[in-house]
């Protein structure tokens, strides 16, 4: 059994999701991706001691504090790779970014082998723990900030938030500066 909950964010509204004990999902409502991790089974529980930490988690993040996803109990269902791949991202300082290529060169320091950059990519991209686990601090090697299953404007508003460098930046297809808009 999965229990919700929800938490209204300046990005909108966002889908909690606990097995009892661990955060196993965190959705902003409508992303690409939203609950596919969610067992069929679920209930709403407002009041589990883990939404509690992770309500408390955002507020201060929102507030523009530094929490650190080692904070909470978190649990992401995904496959050993996936995992690993969520693993590096939560060693990604706030308010930095890292690139594909980077977290596939660092795991492939973790487990012996060449690993492919494209499917470290779609392994960010389904990160069942959007925001905590941050997915929204990678980018492609270029600048690029390629696609976020919550969408690119609030990836660039995540990244502005956490105060980054955004001069290198830009949005696919486009060759302005994702921190030049207004």
């Amino acid at each position: 059994m999965d229990y919700t909950t929800v938490y209204d964010s300046p990005l909108g509204t966002i889908q909690l999701a606990s097995d009892g004990t661990h955060l196993i999902g965190l959705w902003l409502c409508g992303q690409k991706y939203d609950r596919a991790t969610l067992s069929e089974e679920s209930c709403r529980n407002d009041d589990l001691p883990v939404f509690i930490q992770v309500r408390d988690w955002l507020d201060r993040y929102f507030a523009g504090k530094r929490p650190a996803p080692s904070e909470l109990p978190l649990n992401p269902r995904g496959s050993a790779f996936r995992q690993h791949v969520w693993q590096l991202l939560c060693q990604v300082p706030y308010g930095q970014t890292t690139t594909y290529s980077d977290l596939a060169e660092r795991l492939g320091q973790m487990t012996g082998k060449k690993e492919n950059p494209h499917a470290v990519g779609g392994a960010v991209g389904h990160n069942p723990i959007s925001l905590i686990i941050p997915c929204h601090r990678a980018v492609g090697k270029s600048g690029s900030l390629t696609g976020y299953a919550g969408g690119l404007d609030k990836k660039v508003w995540l990244l502005r938030h956490e105060g980054a460098d955004m001069t290198r930046l830009f949005r696919p297809g486009q060759r302005k500066k994702a921190g030049s808009e207004k």
